[in-house]
């Protein structure tokens, strides 16, 4: 059970996460907002994990899969990911994203021969349609009015679907290298390390997406590294911890509550409660995390 409550803490890292690094992203842009945050935590999962040895775990044959993880659900699927919300804003972007349970189920299924019992299927199913309703039903009559104005909504879509599918991937890689006996810090640290050095690749090679738009305002910087630390360092291990027992699609589904979590947050920030269909969305999903969580 601790493992599956590892990925419901995960969703609410992202959740949060989202919260605080809509304002930095859109000052720095998806690029340079990503590239502050890895390397923050590059260097302070790389240090805990020096510290209590985890290197030591490390081979080649579980280092490759967290390479490709690293590749695909951090450097594409959180660029992707910013890219769509500053263009879709959390809400949109988030039922976008929550797509991600549904590949990690199809690619669980399909590549690892994984199996959900009946009550999985049935509180995944739940989840995944409580999901939907919260954020399809989210959006109070004057909240959050900056947020929810889109632009380039078809460019927005498009990313964020692909940031969905690319995390989904990320998830799938992870789980040989931690089914490999990859310390999950240490999976952690390898994975932001290999995004956050294509990311400088990117910003040395000339590449104009890769420069920052805004100035490096010190508030702006604390921003950063707070989502950093709260989604990278912390919802990512949470997920390498995840997969240590349970599998791909488990976490997927689970991992995929961000969007609901977030309901309350928007709240606070707006001063204004999701209407009662995002609230029945909200409970329909807690419904179905505790069928797979107590299944």
């Amino acid at each position: 059970m601790w493992y599956d409550l590892a990925a419901v803490g995960a969703a609410a890292c992202w959740a949060w996460g989202g919260i605080l690094g809509a304002g930095p992203s859109r000052h720095f842009g998806p690029f340079t907002f990503t590239r502050l945050r890895l390397s923050l935590m590059t260097l302070l999962l790389g240090g805990i994990s020096l510290a209590i040895g985890g290197w030591h775990s490390m081979q080649w044959a579980n280092v490759l899969p967290a390479l490709l993880s690293g590749l695909t659900g951090i450097f594409l699927g959180d660029t992707l990911y910013f890219s769509a919300m500053n263009r879709l804003g959390p809400r949109r972007s988030g039922l976008l994203f929550a797509t991600h349970s549904v590949f990690s189920v199809l690619l669980g299924l399909l590549f690892l021969q994984e199996k959900l019992s009946l009550p999985a299927f049935v509180g995944s199913v739940m989840v995944f349609g409580g999901v939907l309703l919260a954020v399809a039903f989210g959006r109070g009559k004057q909240q959050g009015k900056a947020w929810e104005q889109p632009a380039h909504l078809k460019a927005g879509v498009l990313l964020g679907l692909a940031a969905a599918l690319c995390q989904a991937l990320g998830t799938f890689f992870a789980k040989p290298a931690i089914a490999g006996g990859l310390e999950p810090v240490t999976a952690s640290a390898i994975r932001m390390g290999v995004a956050c050095a294509v990311h400088y690749l990117l910003l040395y090679g000339g590449l104009p997406l890769a420069k920052s738009r805004g100035a490096f305002i010190p508030r702006i910087l604390a921003q950063t590294a707070l989502n950093g630390v709260v989604a990278l360092g912390l919802g990512m291990t949470l997920i390498m911890l995840a997969l240590q027992h349970a599998n791909v699609a488990t976490v997927g589904m689970l991992s995929a509550l961000s969007p609901v979590l977030i309901l309350p947050m928007l709240w606070w920030v707006n001063r204004q409660p999701p209407p009662l269909v995002a609230w029945l969305g909200a409970l329909v999903s807690c419904a179905g995390t505790a069928l797979i969580v107590l299944r």
